[in-house]
Order: C-alpha cells, then structure tokens, then sequence
C-alpha cells in the first residue's frame, strides 16, 4: 500500500522536473540568434545529436543492466529514436520560416492533442476532465500568441509561404516530440528505468543525426560565439533538460507531461522581449496569462481521499 500523500508527492516531482526542463527549452530560440550563421538544421543535429549521446554516456551503465528489456521493446525504441531524429530538424526549421515565436508555439502547442491522441489509440487512455480544461487554456493561450505574431503590422505579407511552411514543419515537429515523449513513458512503465529508457532512444536518435551534423555543421567551428551556442545548446536545454523530463515521465503520463511543457513558447516569449528587445501586443500577453492558467489547473494536486476507519467488531457478552 502506498504511503498517504505519496501519489501528490510523485505527481508534484514530476510537474516541476518537466517545468523546469520546459524553463531550459524555452531559451533555444533566444540562443540560437546569437549564431545566425549556423543554419536550423546544423543547430538541431548539435543540440539533439551531442546531447542525446551524452544522455546515452551516462546512461551506459543502466542500459548494459537492462539490455535485456530494452531489446524486448526493440520496436519502441527505434520508433522513439526516429523521433528524436526528426523532430529538431522540423522544430529549428519552423522557428528559421515561420519566427522564434509562431515556431515554438506551434510546435509545443499542437503536442498535447497529438500525445493525447497517440495515448488513447496505444493505451486506451481516457482524457480526465482536469487535462481537458488544461489543455483547453494552453492551446488557446498559444494560439493567441501565433495570432499576435501573424497580425504583426511591422511584418510583410511576403514571407507568408515560408510561415505556412513554418507552421506545418511546427505541426510534425510537436508530432515527433508527443511521440518520443510516449515511447519513453511506454519503456519506463515496462519496469525499465528513466535513464536505460532516455539514453536508449536519445542516443541512437543521437546516431542518426550525425550525418546530419557532418554535413551541415561546419559553421559551428568558424567562430567562438557559434561553437558557444552550439554547446550551450547541446549541454543545458537538451542534455540536461531531457534527464529532468525523463525523471518527470516516471511520476506523470506523457499527455500531462506535454501540455506542461506549454510553458516553453510562453518562456521564448517573454526572452523575445527581455532580451531581443521585441514588443509584445496585448494579444500575446493574454496568450501568456491562459499558458499560466492551464499550468495552474494542471500543477493543482487534489489529496487523495481518506479511508475510513475500519470499525472494530463488537464484542459478544456472555
């Protein structure tokens, strides 16, 4: 029997590892401006690729002990890794056609129907009342904020094919993230642990970007500020962002781990401003308030209820 108060515990950890991995995420758009060199697909075969073989490096321990398991969920894991492969290189390009801020918010935002969908087909899963609220506030809270961006007056309408394009490389990158996010999850609920799990799909998703990396990276090596984002980029939001997500999909299911991470694009938003100096409309602030809501409904942890006290039988008289 669990201990009372462990499942609002379990719920709670795993919550703020996948917001605080969010928190990290939410800085790659900012970051990669500082190398305007370095194309999407270079930054995301460094970020994914070198931070999913350092994931797999740690991990290496866990994964030769349970070889074993992971070879049984062998069609899991490649379709897991192939996720991982794809979805930097439609997330970065997004952000390079369609803005930092539309490619973040439709990428992010379209993950959690997308996770829902893939749980209720896999697993059965039903939606709890909870998630819909939640999930109803992100996703109207991110698409004000594509609408803010789209109605910008400074923006021409001549990029308007590259932001269609934009959007629909955001559409499949959120596919691939709700899809490696449940192929993860389907791994640690088969009794393998968080870091075989992680290492194994994000590392051989790793493998596969390398090619991508080789062909396309040079201009990472042209100048210090880009080998610096490059790292950063590598290190912080995807090595140690995912071992912070991966320890969150032990505790939540990938649909709420998903409609967390909404939390992202409101993050790149509020950098935008902070530190690229771009101006939000009122619009875009609303959009940011329904983010915050919808992490409020999901974050808000109802105790489990008591058990009443089992009656002690009467004893018989003589």
């Amino acid at each position: 029997m669990s201990r009372p108060g462990s499942h609002i515990t379990n719920h709670l950890t795993g919550t703020v590892c996948v917001l605080l991995a969010s928190l990290l995420w939410g800085t790659t758009g900012t970051a990669a401006t500082f190398a305007p060199e370095v194309g999407p697909l270079a930054i995301g075969a460094v970020a994914m690729g070198l931070g999913g073989l350092l994931q797999a490096l740690i991990a290496a321990p866990s994964i030769r002990r349970e070889t074993q398991n992971l070879r049984a969920q062998t069609g899991v894991v490649l379709l897991g890794a192939l996720a991982v492969a794809a979805y930097p290189l439609a997330f970065y390009s997004s952000m390079h056609l369609a803005g930092v801020a539309t490619g973040t918010v439709v990428s992010i935002g379209s993950a959690p129907l997308a996770s829902a969908l893939i749980e209720r087909m896999a697993d059965g899963h039903r939606l709890t009342p909870r998630w819909t609220a939640g999930a109803a506030l992100g996703l109207t809270g991110t698409a004000f904020l594509c609408a803010a961006k789209a109605t910008d007056p400074s923006k021409g309408t001549e990029s308007a094919t590259g932001t269609v394009l934009g959007v629909c490389l955001g559409l499949t990158a959120g596919g691939t993230y709700a899809l490696y996010s449940w192929a993860a999850h389907r791994l640690i609920n088969k009794g393998i642990s968080s870091p075989a799990a992680m290492g194994t799909i994000f590392g051989t998703g790793g493998v596969l970007l390398l090619p991508i990396l080789l062909t396309t990276g040079a201009p990472l090596l042209t100048s210090w500020p880009n080998a610096a984002v490059g790292t950063y980029m590598a290190l912080i939001p995807m090595f140690l962002g995912y071992l912070l997500f991966g320890h969150g999909l032990t505790h939540i299911p990938a649909s709420t781990a998903t409609t967390l991470s909404l939390l992202e694009p409101a993050v790149a938003a509020l950098m935008a401003v902070l530190i690229l100096n771009e101006h939000l409309p009122t619009l875009a602030w609303t959009g940011i308030a329904l983010v915050v809501a919808c992490l409020a409904v999901l974050t808000t942890t109802t105790p489990e209820p008591k058990q009443p006290p089992t009656p002690t039988p009467a004893l018989d008289t003589p």
